[in-house]
């Protein structure tokens, strides 16, 4: 495995992290509040979105860039 491969796989886990806890903390406050066991309900939705997101970084993630590439590279 390459360098710039390692790289997208580390940036891919830990934006992963940073972007499940954000949305998952924000839509779990904003529905339910901060009610008895919210933290053990807010960890619980953070590990299932972060398990259904990195997956989706790893497989996406590179067709929409080729797909950005190709339009930013048109008026480039």
């Amino acid at each position: 495995m390459n360098i710039q491969m390692k790289r997208k796989i580390a940036f891919a886990l830990l934006m992963g992290v940073v972007t499940t806890g954000i949305i998952s903390f924000t839509l779990l406050a904003l529905n339910l509040g901060f009610a008895t066991g919210f933290v053990g309900t807010w960890l619980r939705s953070w590990a299932i979105a972060y398990v259904i997101v990195i997956p989706a970084i790893l497989l996406i993630g590179p067709r929409l860039q080729a797909r950005i590439d190709r339009v930013i590279g048109k008026e480039a």
